[in-house]
């Protein structure tokens, strides 16, 4: 028997429970309607959310002698004197503003870019120097500073309508297509457990910085600013716990430009954005590979709702995923164009679970792939760690056309399980499904095109 089954394209009219029939197993029984309480603990998550507390007074940058051409010392110094007053807003009036290196936020500072204000960042890689601890792709080192950086901080808070451009014209840009050798060398030495401080990639290198990135933070938001041209990753939050991210808007386009990165952090927040993005719109990770693993540290108790997603792809989870993630909530959002609207990925070096997953009132319109599971990518290690992916619920999902609707590439040793499609409209499908190893599928009232599906589906080598 063949490891992977492939549809022909339209289903002619029958359910899976006939459409199997003697190539796999499948039951025809359909699942409980029973409203899924799940859902009561995303309320809960939202509810519980904490909010940076942060002491109303205001350091405009224009105080401290700002130069346009230079803003950065002005921001330095407007960020000393708020936090030896206790904390305060640091404000970026309108206007144009370069800084020649990172902006570094501390505890109780809330950086504030008023409408007409431009934030742009230096095109050098030099001004990204010194080195930071950072964790890039999922594995800890010393490199090139993120734009706006943020450490082991509390409270703190980027807001205003203002822009945060990473400059459209930044040599960080041309370093995609050499940073191969790097990489590579950082995800052995993690495979190794090369301790941290001897993972030094500055001058020399060409490991990409994202953005924003909150690094150990506790109580951060992020709200209605625009961003613009990210060396890497936009938004990234590590290692956070209590995070708002609201009404901001991203328009990234350079290679690996997720809108937002939720990494090995918990009781996150993401509402009232706007994505259009190189890669994908929103991502839940958790670190990658042996480093991870031994890290431990979860995404968890994360909520995603009314944003407006245009991206290579919409939503994803991993391939970075060797921490773990549970307790994730998607609804009433919109996905526009790309590749993958619904993505989830890891590769054989990975290990970790992904669970208790629930995706529900979302609108999609064009994607080549409405939902991929490629949890088999080879293991670029020699490990055999297999991820493990289950009980995920996709419901009330109206889709204009896809290529594929469901595919779906796992290790035999570690299949799909648990999944259940409940309320899916597709108006045009090339492909149904394409599977190999999947335990489980529930499919309850998903019609693609004039047909439908109803049943559960398993197959498995």
């Amino acid at each position: 028997m063949n490891a992977m089954i492939s549809l022909p394209r339209g289903l002619r009219g029958i359910v899976l429970c006939a459409l199997f029939a003697g190539v796999s197993t499948a039951v025809c029984a359909k699942s409980s309607n029973a409203v899924d309480n799940d859902w009561k603990l995303a309320e809960k998550i939202v509810a519980g959310i904490q909010a940076p507390v942060i002491p109303a007074r205001e350091f405009s940058v224009t105080d401290f002698a700002a130069d346009a051409n230079d803003v950065r010392p002005a921001i330095i110094a407007a960020i000393d004197a708020a936090v030896s007053a206790g904390g305060g807003r640091v404000v970026i009036p309108p206007g144009e503003w370069v800084s020649h290196g990172p902006v570094v936020l501390q505890s109780r500072i809330e950086l504030h870019l008023r409408e007409g204000a431009v934030l742009r960042f230096s095109a050098d890689p030099e001004d990204y120097l010194p080195v930071v601890k950072s964790r890039w792709e999922g594995t800890e080192l010393f490199t090139y500073s993120p734009l706006i950086y943020a450490s082991h901080v509390e409270d703190v808070a980027i807001t205003g309508t203002g822009i945060i451009d990473g400059n459209a014209d930044s040599r960080f840009k041309s370093w995609h297509p050499q940073q191969n050798a790097d990489m590579q060398r950082l995800r052995r030495m993690g495979a190794d457990s090369v301790p941290v401080e001897q993972r030094i990639f500055g001058e020399g290198t060409f490991l990409r910085p994202p953005l924003v990135q909150f690094f150990h933070a506790r109580r951060v938001l992020l709200q209605d600013f625009t961003a613009l041209n990210s060396p890497f990753w936009v938004n990234h939050i590590v290692y956070t716990d209590h995070a708002t991210v609201r009404g901001i808007r991203v328009d990234s386009h350079f290679p690996n430009n997720d809108g937002i990165d939720i990494e090995s952090s918990s009781n996150v927040l993401v509402e009232n954005s706007w994505f259009r993005t190189g890669d994908d719109s929103v991502v839940v990770k958790s670190g990658r590979d042996l480093d991870g693993r031994n890290i431990g540290v979860p995404s968890q108790r994360i909520v995603v709702r009314n944003n407006d997603m245009g991206g290579e792809d919409g939503i994803a989870l991993g391939s970075e995923m060797s921490g773990g993630i549970r307790d994730v909530f998607f609804t009433d959002n919109i996905l526009r164009k790309g590749i993958s609207a619904f993505r989830f990925k890891s590769n054989l070096d990975r290990g970790g679970l992904v669970e208790n997953v629930r995706l529900r009132n979302l609108t999609v319109e064009s994607f080549d792939s409405l939902f991929w599971f490629q949890l088999n990518y080879p293991g670029e290690l020699g490990g055999f760690f297999p991820s493990t992916y289950q009980d995920i619920v996709f419901e009330n999902i109206q889709v204009q056309e896809v290529g594929t609707f469901l595919e779906v590439h796992a290790p035999d040793a570690a299949p799909l399980k648990d999944v259940v499609f409940r309320d899916i409209h597709v108006e045009k499908v090339a492909t149904p499904l394409v599977i190999e190893n999947a335990v489980n599928l529930k499919f309850e009232e998903v019609k693609l095109g004039s047909q439908r599906i109803d049943g559960v589906l398993s197959w498995r080598k």
